[in-house]
């Protein structure tokens, strides 16, 4: 049976920490990050870690899908430790956190290791989840060290 593939819609700040958890130990490529200013429009294409496989059993293969995470309604963009002149660095996807701002924006800010931020001011909540194409297998399961 063929696994259909994920898609999640964020429209406030509970559905946005589904999007988070699903989306942990994705990797990005810098080349694949844009923002679309004359649309409002923020997108990253990440390959994603597929959780939710291996956890219905101990013997599924660990599998990676390329997933597209895309943010409307964007007023403004800012990052932190991301040098966007090198396109073939990756960055390692941890979490989302957001916050609504006194002017009733959001602020969303991607996480990823080594204190890597991008910051996205919108109007609202509207951030869609969307995985493409076919999972493949891969060799490493990410792992995480106990505090």
């Amino acid at each position: 049976m063929k696994a259909k593939n994920l898609k999640l819609i964020a429209r406030v700040e509970e559905d946005l920490k589904v999007v988070s958890a699903y989306l942990q130990d994705s990797i990005a490529s810098v080349s694949d990050i844009a923002n679309l200013k004359k649309n409002k429009i923020f997108l990253m294409q990440l390959n994603r870690f597929m959780w939710e496989d291996v956890e219905k059993g101990v013997f599924r293969k660990n599998k990676r899908i390329r997933t597209i995470l895309k943010f409307e309604n964007v007023l403004e963009v800012n990052s932190k430790n991301i040098n966007q002149s090198k396109k073939d660095k990756f960055l390692d996807f941890l979490a989302i956190e957001s916050n609504q701002m006194p002017d009733n924006n959001y602020e969303m800010r991607i996480i990823f290791a080594g204190d890597s931020i991008i910051k996205i001011i919108s109007e609202v909540i509207e951030v869609t989840l969307d995985d493409q194409g076919e999972a493949w297998d891969t060799k490493n399961k990410p792992n995480h060290k106990a505090l």
